[in-house]
C-alpha cells in the first residue's frame, strides 16, 4: 500500500514542478533561460512525469521528432501499461485503485485547481483585471502556481510567491539553486510592492 501512495504523491509534484517550472515559468513567460542541451533535458523530464498534451504545448520549444514521438498514442500506452503494471504489483486494496484515474489525468486535474479554485477563493495583493486570486497562504499543494494574483500581476516573474511573509514558492527555491550552480539564468524582473489598498 506505501508504494502505492509514495508513487502517486511523488507523481503529483513531480509533475506540478515540471508544468510549472518547464511549460508554465520558462516555455510561457520566459522567466529565465537555459542553453540547448540544458532545455532538452527539462524537455525529456517534463514527458517523464508530466506528458505532453497538445494543449499546452503552445509556447514550448520545437524539438519535432522527439514531440511526435512523445505525443504518439505508443507513448500514451506505454505509460499508461506502466502505471497500471504498478498498480498490480504494489495495490494491497482495492480502494488504492482509485488513485489511477487521476494519476492519468494528473495535468488537467493541476490546471482545474488553478483555473477554477484561484478564481474563486483565496486573498488579493494587486488589483488585476480579473478574478484570479492567491488559492493557499502557504502552498504546499501547487508549488507556487496557486499565488495566481501575484502571477497575473508579475506574468514573468520566476518567483510567483513572496510578496507576503508566508508566500513561500517551492519552485522559485529549486529556481535559484539552478540559477547559482550556473544551470539556469533567471532573468530581471522589475517587480511593484503590494499596493496596501489592494490588499484584501
Amino acid at each position: 500500500m506505501k508504494e502505492i501512495l509514495i508513487f502517486f504523491v511523488a507523481h503529483w509534484y513531480l509533475s506540478l514542478f515540471f508544468q510549472t517550472f518547464f511549460l508554465h515559468r520558462y516555455a510561457s513567460h520566459r522567466a529565465f533561460t537555459m542553453n540547448k542541451f540544458t532545455e532538452r533535458v527539462f524537455f525529456v523530464l517534463t514527458w517523464i512525469f508530466q506528458g505532453i498534451d497538445p494543449r499546452f504545448t503552445k509556447d514550448i520549444p520545437e524539438w519535432n521528432w522527439f514531440d511526435k514521438m512523445a505525443r504518439s498514442w505508443v507513448s500514451r500506452i506505454m505509460w499508461g501499461a506502466l502505471y497500471v503494471a504498478f498498480y498490480y504489483n504494489f495495490a494491497t486494496e482495492w480502494w488504492l485503485w482509485l488513485l489511477l484515474p487521476a494519476q492519468f489525468l494528473l495535468s488537467p486535474i493541476h490546471g482545474a485547481i488553478i483555473n477554477w479554485f484561484a478564481h474563486k477563493y483565496g486573498y488579493i495583493n494587486f488589483k488585476v483585471g480579473d478574478t484570479s486570486k492567491n488559492f493557499l497562504p502557504f502552498d504546499f499543494l501547487m508549488m507556487g502556481e496557486s499565488y495566481h494574483n501575484n502571477h497575473h500581476k508579475h506574468g514573468n516573474r520566476a518567483k510567483f510567491g513572496g510578496f507576503r511573509w508566508h508566500e513561500i514558492d517551492p519552485t522559485y527555491l529549486v529556481i535559484k539553486v539552478l540559477d547559482k550552480i550556473g544551470i539556469i539564468k533567471i532573468n530581471k524582473y522589475k517587480e511593484e510592492k503590494v499596493p496596501v489598498k489592494a490588499v484584501a
